[in-house]
């Protein structure tokens, strides 16, 4: 068994990846503190719980996640999520990316071997810098679906808002994530 002070160490030399991780998702440096913070409390007082299935840094992340949900859950009422963020510019990107029959205006360009792509640490970098580009509500509500994966109704109910509200969101954050993507990764890997 690890002393105390050792796994300290290894627990602290995740935290930076964690607030980024927490920041994005809460877009409120305090709130993010506070679940990393509560985090690493629960990690240190059950270390035992780490049963090396898989690596420190993917176990204190599902922490983390229980930790975001419960921080949106109690500060649910502070955030505001109006329609109106980005109204004209997310239609005129819809007016750019489509023509009018519904079909791309431009074929999207070769993409390679998204696999390989996905495998690539690099590419996650550029995903998150991507991520946390996006409007507030935009980012915050692609998170809760793809990367802490609660179901659309439980992102509805948490956060008051109806199914459609939530499905244009969630269409429009993409569209700007793979706009980011293709401008930034695919078509010029170095860009960012």
């Amino acid at each position: 068994m690890q002393s105390p002070t050792a796994i300290e160490s290894q627990l602290a030399a995740h935290r930076d990846y964690l607030l980024r991780f927490a920041r994005l998702q809460l877009r409120n440096d305090a709130w993010a503190q506070d679940a990393v913070s509560e985090t690493l409390l629960a990690a240190l007082s059950k270390p035992q719980a780490f049963e090396q299935r898989s690596q420190l840094k993917t176990w204190l992340v599902g922490i983390l996640k229980h930790k975001i949900i419960d921080a949106l859950r109690q500060h649910g009422r502070e955030v505001s999520l109006s329609g109106d963020e980005d109204e004209s510019s997310s239609d005129l990107l819809d007016q750019a990316l489509f023509a009018a029959d519904g079909h791309f205006a431009d074929k999207p360009a070769d993409w390679g071997n998204p696999e390989q792509e996905l495998s690539s640490r690099q590419f996650f970098e550029v995903l998150e810098a991507c991520a946390s580009q996006l409007p507030a509500t935009q980012g915050r509500l692609f998170l809760m679906r793809e990367w802490l994966e609660l179901s659309s109704d439980d992102i509805c109910k948490e956060l008051g808002l109806t199914p459609t509200n939530l499905y244009v969101q969630l269409h429009r954050a993409r569209q700007r994530l793979r706009e980011c993507l293709q401008l930034n990764w695919f078509a010029n890997p170095q860009a960012l």
